[in-house]
């Protein structure tokens, strides 16, 4: 998956998701199925490590997102969201 996040300039703390699957991914049942587990990783992921103002959006890849262990999947979206919010705080 790909995790992207951008800072809401409108002062509120509340945390947004969005998800997206594309047709590369399959059919309408793949790409739903795509975008369960991912509402499913960010349920339990985001709700202790998201940042309050930010916008996150969860992209799913061919392939990996459906058949992945949903472990190793919100085992990567953790991984993902610690990269992502130490290049916010200026760290490579």
């Amino acid at each position: 998956m790909l995790v992207q996040a951008r800072p809401r300039a409108d002062g509120t703390s509340t945390v947004r998701v969005g998800f997206t699957c594309s047709k590369k991914i399959g059919n309408a049942v793949t790409r739903n199925r795509a975008k369960r587990r991912l509402r499913a990783a960010a349920r339990e992921v985001l709700s202790v490590h998201a940042r309050p103002g930010l916008d996150y959006v969860l992209i799913g890849k061919p392939g990996a997102t459906v058949t992945r262990p949903f472990d190793a999947l919100t085992g990567d979206l953790r991984q993902a969201l610690d990269r992502l919010h130490g290049r916010l705080n200026g760290r490579r």
